[in-house]
């Protein structure tokens, strides 16, 4: 609730006047059951046509600027309401970006994105019936019950009896329900986890005929979230049915006792269908606080759940300002651009380091490769280098300085990663290119163009880099979105670059063509190449072969040939006597 408050603060004005004018509708809704009794114990009892005409232009007035003071409400009501989930929708994303990825795998991606959409929906829906219904609702209850003891005090005692037995009706089943509602987001978490895995993966599940499997997986899923929500749906449809009973009871009671008193002349006609039209009005009125009871417990049971993602501190600290003096003081000593001293990392919730001991050390130029089997740690290495997971045990420098010691900001500017999978987003080539910067130059453009091979196939799409990708890039094919990709890490212009085993759906030729590339046009950039072919590697000065999170060598191609056994395995599973030939070529 603080939390919703929070972001309410801005909306000061919107969250006093919504509230304002809907209690000035309820006031002259009020004044209705009063002038209908008037019309029947005056204009019709006394055949007062004109009076009763009067009395009608008077509903139709007090009807008008209720409609008004409602529409008015309404306004302020959505502004407040839309603006305060906007704010902390910005919130959310903005705390969720700034996670690391270890956060990110503990979270997990479904929750997260429940989190940014239904929940954030819910206390949108919330807060705007809150500030439209939270205070008129028991004012027309009480404000009924005030106006029927202005009517007869003895009569007026059904109110004071059906008032505390309907309030503990509707607070009774929202104490029972607020904790269930949570369940029931905890629970669509899963169904949502399932079925983006699923649609995500629908290839692969394809691919092993695993539909069947996947179907009884998301059924049974499905249906413990039907099951909760029909319990759920059960004890807060209790509500209605319980309070028209409550209601209706005292109606009778009403008419009863009035029929009495009207028989032995102590009140009249009018009188009674007063009182009757006020208790049609709680009772209406305690349908509306029924649902808004409903609404408010989803609202503040998915409130406790986006706060509980704003709660979590990032388990990686990056520091704002780094000493100016250490980085040109290790640079000019001659250290090397890149360092990895010793360097292990385990991922949380794991009990053994997915990578350790790794011992790295590249000079400004460098084209260090890294090659191992599948699961042997390649990209593992890379986050460390990057810094998306900090090193468990030893450290990762550039240029002298520990990574952790760098400010974001810089890190970004001085090391560019092409990730294993291509990513790209709906929008031109260009944007995709330019992400975070908008002040790259046209002519690092066309060189990141060149270096990654894509100007091969850009020069025949409309626009070239105005070409427009669509979502999820499914107008390019898988070799040219890693061409994209590679250009993308190029465009930075960075210090050290990082590529990813992002060439595996390059042919050879094009790969051979890349590799070529690098070594001619970033002569002054560190790069690192993680790959599964040795044919990428050909090149690089130095390679470094891992197997189960070890270097087990590390040196040239000719010299790992020799001395690496793993390493000769893997090359003479992928090169034929006539491929060797051809590779050593390049």
């Amino acid at each position: 609730m603080k939390m919703i408050m929070r972001y309410l603060e801005k909306f000061k004005k919107e969250c006093v006047l919504a509230p304002l004018f809907k209690m000035l509708e309820a006031v002259f809704e009020l004044f209705v059951p009063i002038v209908v009794s008037a019309i029947i114990d005056k204009g019709i009892a006394n055949d007062d046509i004109a009076f009763i005409l009067k009395c009608s232009v008077m509903l139709v007035f007090l009807a008008m600027i209720g409609l008004a003071s409602s529409i008015t409400a309404q306004y302020f009501s959505a502004k407040a309401a839309i603006g305060c989930a906007t704010k902390l929708r910005y919130s959310v994303y903005e705390h969720i970006l700034g996670l690391s990825f270890t956060d990110y795998d503990e979270v997990g991606t479904s929750t997260l994105i429940t989190r940014l959409t239904s929940d954030i929906n819910q206390i949108q829906n919330g807060v705007n019936l809150v500030l439209r219904l939270f205070l008129r609702s028991p004012f027309i209850v009480f404000g009924a019950m005030i106006m029927a003891f202005t009517i007869n005090v003895k009569i007026a005692l059904v109110f004071v009896v059906t008032i505390p037995v309907l309030a503990f009706i509707v607070f009774g089943i929202m104490l029972i329900t607020r904790p269930m509602y949570r369940d029931v987001q905890n629970k669509l978490d899963k169904v949502l986890l399932t079925t983006r895995e699923n649609l995500t993966g629908v290839r692969v599940i394809r691919a092993f005929n695993k539909q069947a499997k996947e179907n009884v997986k998301f059924k049974a899923e499905n249906e413990d979230l039907n099951k909760l929500q029909r319990v759920v749906g059960r004890i807060s449809g209790l509500m209605n049915p319980l309070t028209y009973v409550v209601v209706n009871a005292a109606i009778v009671a009403l008419i009863y006792f009035g029929a009495i008193k009207v028989n032995i002349g102590s009140m009249t006609q009018g009188q009674v269908v007063a009182l009757y039209n006020y208790m049609s009005q709680i009772l209406v009125e305690l349908i509306k606080l029924a649902n808004l009871i409903v609404t408010i417990t989803k609202a503040l049971a998915c409130a406790g759940r986006v706060e509980s993602v704003l709660a979590i501190e990032s388990s990686m600290d990056f520091v704002e300002k780094r000493q100016e003096l250490d980085l040109d003081e290790n640079v000019s000593n001659n250290q090397p651009k890149l360092e990895l001293r010793n360097a292990s990392l385990c991922y949380k919730g794991n009990s053994e380091d997915s990578v350790s001991n790794i011992n790295l050390v590249a000079k400004k130029g460098d084209m260090i490769g890294i090659i191992g089997g599948t699961g042997s740690g390649k990209t593992t290495v890379a986050n460390l280098i990057s810094r998306f997971y900090d090193a468990t045990k030893g450290s990762v420098l550039i240029d002298g300085v520990d990574v952790k010691d760098i400010p974001r900001e810089e890190l970004v500017k001085k090391v560019s990663v092409c990730m294993q999978k291509a990513v790209l987003f709906s929008g031109t080539v260009r944007e995709n290119l330019t992400m975070g910067r908008k002040d790259i130059p046209e002519e690092v453009l066309e060189r990141a163009v060149e270096v990654s091979q894509s100007k091969e196939f850009l020069s025949k799409k409309e626009g070239y880099l105005d070409y427009m990708i669509n979502q999820g890039a499914k107008n390019l094919s898988g070799g040219q979105k890693q061409r994209l990709n590679i250009a993308r890490a190029l465009s930075a212009s960075p210090e050290i670059l990082i590529l990813d085993d992002c060439s595996s759906a390059l042919d050879y030729a094009t790969d051979a063509a890349l590799r070529n590339a690098i070594v001619r046009d970033l002569k002054d950039v560190t790069t690192v190449i993680i790959s599964q072919r040795a044919a990428s590697l050909l090149n690089c000065t130095k390679i470094i072969v891992l197997d189960d999170g070890k270097m087990v060598g590390e040196g040239t191609h000719e010299e790992l040939l020799e001395n690496c056994e793993i390493y000769k395995e893997i090359y003479d599973s992928q090169f034929s006597s006539q491929a060797k030939v051809v590779g050593g070529a390049h």
